[in-house]
């Protein structure tokens, strides 16, 4: 298990950013590369290293911020150890989906978007995961789990 990032600068992540521009800053469509691996370094992307690089890239502010916003797995925040998201497509929403959100605000105490307390779980909703045939899924990192129920997800979420 690793700890929660917590996006602070220090001079090794520096070097790293410097290094993960150097390598894709020739590479066409280089922005979200380079945005994925500084997440990785940095725990997240706030504004003041998004300006970092941007100037490296010498492209505007906004270029940068706009992607940052855009997709959903990029965030201006610390984020938890793990990561949930519930889906909300359809037949995830039909089949329990919006029981299973109530459930996990309310168990985790944390809003949509937030980070639990103890950093263990950053809260997302999906428009889809591509699951719809073992709806409610949800995911938790890169896992999914089919056919959640409240009851379900409290022994899921004991695994952890």
């Amino acid at each position: 298990m690793h700890s929660q990032q917590n996006c602070s600068a220090d001079d090794n992540k520096y070097s790293a950013l410097n290094n993960i521009i150097d390598l894709y800053k020739h590479k066409e469509g280089n922005l979200i590369q380079i945005l994925h691996a500084a997440q990785k370094v940095y725990g997240c992307l706030p504004l003041d290293l998004q300006q970092i690089i941007a100037k490296k890239l010498d492209i505007p502010l906004s270029k940068v911020s706009g992607v940052v916003s855009f997709y959903s797995f990029f965030s201006t925040q610390p984020r938890g150890q793990h990561t949930i998201r519930v889906c909300m497509g359809t037949a995830c929403y039909v089949r329990g989906g919006k029981k299973l959100v109530e459930h996990l605000m309310k168990t985790l105490d944390v809003d949509l978007g937030g980070t639990t307390a103890d950093g263990r779980f950053t809260f997302e909703v999906a428009r889809c995961i591509g699951a719809c045939g073992l709806a409610p899924a949800i995911m938790i990192d890169d896992v999914v789990y089919k056919q959640m129920t409240p009851a379900k997800l409290n022994t899921l979420l004991s695994k952890f």
